[in-house]
């Protein structure tokens, strides 16, 4: 039997302190740098080393991020470009032809949605969908709070839930649980795929249900009273996102009364976000889902590129991802190599609209518009970095930062906590799900995505180890559920930018999403438990 120390008990200690911090909807940002500070003395027995420890712990997590936040940078920098040159519109635009009815609507915006989310991160994703689609689906008689509610459960549940493509979230929760990437994007697919599917058929049915009964409307859901700025996260302005577009585009400004009326006539274009009231307080909600995606890019100094032209660059757009895909699937490409494939097809395409748009002011603009998304970058991956830099440790990091401190025959703090689980209390396949379920809806309880999922890969590890396999499974559970909760589907400031562009209040939308996200959250752990039954 092996001996658990000190360092396993203090690194145990603090997981439930964190996961009490998360109940409370506190920050758990001290409590991470005051728990590298005492593993570092207890390991060195110096305190000198301990607290240069914190910035090498620090440095170890940034160069674990770095690729991750790069490409979500890059990506960022080159939607706003889109956004600044209209090319947007001819991306999206297409798709409002299959928009004949509400039902069509639904689905078309989810799916459009999904699909731009997988590529461009939900955030960029609702500024490019929802100014040309919305229009589209109020003509229809889709209400505005069923057109929200597409948009976040395709956008920041499923998509970003899985996050195949950039791999942001299956990285993070991988090199806590101390497994490769590939084996979390595996495990996640069925677990996605049903989530999904039963969250948007059940929010489907009573989007329906409720129009036929007279209880939704196209008034449902929208507010008049003024975002009180200091209150909501960051200073992101979705005011008026259609028109941010070229010059040609941009049309007048609205005259209309209030978002009520204009919702009751759909008769409104894209909604401002002076619509949304929020009150709550959002200090931690600074996850990819609500960081704020400021889309007020100035249009001085552009050149109004040609309907043609803006179609020929948005077929071309599509083709480029279009080949990244292909070239994933046919040569296997996952992890690293598949997000740099996609960065480096993001940095061309931003480089090259950037060259059409602004011409000769286009080799400044390139740099403006990559500071602007590092600045997303690292807001949104700011209060992550010392929470991972805290998971780390319980792996690789102590033994490489601080030598050989464990007990000969430890594979990791983490690993040692799995093996005495396993040994002192026999532990069911259907615990350790239903575990990894209430941990992901923890962790998500500050409306923060990202920053917890850590947190998820470290327990699914310890599970894991306990029931002598399926760590992927439950690592892939825990992060779907934590996304699903606290990436942008419930808790209501984490809904700002799709209530927002919709006009309507996140609070009602997180009430309309919540019976959709809880049934789909109960599949989803049915469905983990029978693949851990018959998979151990």
């Amino acid at each position: 039997m092996l001996e658990l120390t000190w360092l396993h008990g203090i690194y145990l200690i603090f997981i439930m302190l964190i996961i009490v911090c998360l109940i409370m909807r506190r920050d758990t940002t001290l409590v991470c740098i005051v728990g590298i500070l005492l593993l570092g003395w207890i390991a060195t027995s110096s305190l000198g080393s301990a607290v240069s420890g914190i910035f090498s712990t620090f440095i170890y997590a940034m160069k674990e991020l770095m690729p991750t936040i790069l490409i979500i940078s890059i990506i960022v920098g080159m939607s706003r470009v889109l956004l600044a040159s209209g090319i947007h519109e001819a991306l999206v635009s297409p798709f409002t032809r299959f928009m004949r009815s509400p039902v069509m609507a639904f689905w078309t915006i989810g799916l459009v949605m999904m699909t731009i989310s997988l590529f461009f991160w939900p955030s960029p994703a609702v500024a490019l969908v929802g100014a040309v689609l919305l229009p589209a689906a109020l003509r229809v008689g889709l209400p505005p709070i069923a057109v929200a509610m597409a948009m976040n459960l395709f956008g920041h549940g499923i998509a970003l839930s899985g996050d195949f493509i950039i791999q942001g979230a299956p990285k993070l929760t991988a090199d806590a649980a101390g497994i490769p990437v590939e084996s979390v994007i595996s495990a996640s697919l069925p677990l996605v795929l049903v989530m999904g599917a039963v969250t948007t058929g059940t929010a489907f049915w009573l989007i329906r249900r409720d129009i036929r009964s007279g209880r939704l409307h196209p008034a449902s859901g929208t507010t008049d009273a003024e975002v009180d700025s200091s209150e909501t996260v960051g200073d992101a302005d979705y005011t008026n996102v259609s028109n941010n577009t070229a010059p040609q585009e941009a049309g007048p400004p609205s005259d209309s009364p209030s978002a009520t009326s204009n919702a009751a006539n759909n008769t409104r274009n894209t909604s401002s976000a002076s619509n949304t009231n929020i009150t709550c307080k959002a200090n931690n909600a600074n996850s990819d889902t609500n960081a704020p995606y400021v889309t007020d890019t100035s249009l001085k100094g552009t050149y109004a590129l040609t309907p043609l032209l803006k179609r020929l660059s948005a077929i071309f757009i599509v083709l480029l991802f279009t080949l990244d895909v292909i070239i994933l699937f046919r040569y296997k490409l996952q992890g690293g190599e598949a997000t740099a494939l996609v960065g480096g097809t993001a940095v061309l395409i931003l480089l090259l609209i950037c060259m059409l748009t602004y011409r000769g002011k286009g080799l400044e603009q390139t740099t403006t518009h990559l500071i602007d998304g590092f600045l997303f970058g690292f807001k949104v991956f700011g209060p992550v970095i010392p929470i991972a830099a805290f998971f780390y440790l319980g792996d690789a990091a102590l033994i490489e930062l601080y030598g050989s401190v464990l007990p000969v025959g430890s594979h990791g703090i983490v690993n040692d906590l799995g093996v005495a689980l396993a040994h002192n209390v026999p532990v069911h396949p259907a615990v350790g799900a239903i575990t990894m379920t209430a941990v992901g809806t923890i962790t998500g309880l500050d409306g923060s995505g990202f920053s917890g999922i850590s947190l998820a890969g470290s327990v699914a590890s310890v599970f894991g180890i306990a029931i002598d396999g399926g760590t992927a499974t439950l690592t892939a559970l825990g992060q779907v559920t934590a996304i699903w909760v606290g990436g942008g589907t419930l808790i209501p400031w984490a809904l700002i930018p799709a209530a927002a562009i919709c006009g309507v209040s996140p609070f009602e939308l997180a009430r309309r999403n919540l019976i959709p996200v809880f049934i789909g959250l109960i599949a989803t752990t049915l469905l983990a438990i029978v693949i851990l039954m018959f998979t151990i």
